[in-house]
């Protein structure tokens, strides 16, 4: 009776064993498809929302060319015809005042002129198609700060040979945005934009002696509803998968832009 109890107990000790063996079993292989579904919709969390950032993106490149050639288009020939009729009155039939008045109204019109000649071209990205990210981003930094007494200089790989119109895009409107922030807010004397192509990956640098933002600022900034520049910033960098930084030495301040490229087949 006694062996009996023993191998009862034994049979009965196993299948608790058994049963718990099972439980964790179970639970380890819940837990992991718990872990597997939770990252599947992460990853179409993130493809949902890369999809979003791009359609943003390509709506406002969409907007940006629709506004470029209605200022070239439309507003460039009403200017030129204003232009023409202003040129054809006979200056020398006018007194001394209305000729002032004359070459002041000639001065003024050439200078919108220029200007939404200047606008249609940075909102335009015909350059780039043409002749590529370096030279877009060269022409861009000699029109911005062309005339003022920023001291702006561009070093930049001529290795590098671009494979995807869209990217280089994103690229250059980053660069965009960020120059025409530090002008406007950062009041600096000397401005630098260098880049390097290493290992699969185009680093751009924007260096300026003013007064920049940190990586704190920006990532607080880009989140705000008024930072609407800083927010297509941060979509691009998503969109591209990308990596920004905002760095200040003692000489200034230096914004670090990765962006991944394909290598050559």
């Amino acid at each position: 009776m006694g062996i009996d109890v023993r191998y009862l107990s034994l049979i009965g000790l196993g299948a608790i064993t058994l049963l718990f063996v099972s439980f964790i079993l179970a639970l380890y292989y819940n837990q992991r498809k718990k872990l597997k579904y939770q990252k599947n919709l992460q990853a179409l969390r993130e493809q949902q929302q890369n999809q979003l950032i791009e359609a943003a993106v390509l709506s406002e490149e969409t907007e940006r060319h629709r506004i470029a050639e209605t200022l070239h288009d439309e507003i460039g020939a009403i200017l030129s015809s204003a232009k023409l009729h202003l040129l054809g009155i006979k200056s020398a039939s006018l007194d001394q005042k209305d000729q002032q008045m004359h070459e002041k109204g000639r001065t003024l019109l050439n200078e919108v002129i220029n200007k939404v000649r200047g606008i249609s071209h940075n909102l335009h990205s015909n350059i780039l198609k043409e002749f590529g990210l370096n030279e877009a981003v060269r022409d861009f930094v000699k029109k911005v700060v062309g005339g003022s007494a920023i001291e702006a200089d561009t070093n930049l790989d001529e290795s590098y040979v671009p494979d995807n119109h869209e990217e280089d895009i994103s690229t250059y409107r980053m660069v965009q945005e960020l120059v025409n922030n530090i002008i406007k807010y950062a009041r600096p004397e000397k401005l630098l934009i260098s880049s390097r192509l290493q290992n699969n990956q185009l680093h751009l640098e924007i260096f300026h002696n003013g007064d920049g933002l940190t990586q704190e600022q920006f990532d607080e900034l880009s989140f705000r509803k008024e930072g609407l520049g800083l927010k297509n910033i941060r979509n691009r960098i998503i969109l591209l998968k990308g990596k920004i930084a905002f760095v200040r030495n003692e000489d200034g301040y230096r914004i670090h832009i990765d962006v991944p490229v394909k290598p050559k087949a």
